[in-house]
């Protein structure tokens, strides 16, 4: 189970990463490629939103079997659901684009 203060902090780690890396898009490539679950976090009036950019089949899985599988997630700090989708689009892979 994932708590709302590790998901904050993961997202300040990819925030830093991404802050200092010279090409922005590239490193926030990098860090959505190297997780198996990605979350985008993002300000709501009832406190954080989630939204899956990465990885709702594994989480799913989980939920099904409820079975404590181990998988490697981070979180991704946005300002809206909007671009938490836009997000996950960009990133998809290309023929899940073209799908779309």
């Amino acid at each position: 189970m994932l708590d709302f203060d590790e998901l904050r902090e993961l997202a300040a780690d990819v925030r830093i990463f991404v802050d200092v890396a010279e090409d922005k898009a590239e490193a926030l490539r990098a860090v959505i490629a190297a997780y198996d679950v990605v979350l985008a976090i993002f300000p709501t009036e009832e406190g954080m939103g989630l939204h899956v950019i990465k990885g709702s089949e594994i989480l799913d899985r989980i939920a099904k079997s409820r079975t404590h599988a181990m998988y490697s997630h981070t979180a991704i700090a946005v300002p809206d659901l909007a671009h938490a989708r836009a997000l996950k689009f960009l990133t998809a892979p290309v023929d899940q684009r073209i799908a779309a």
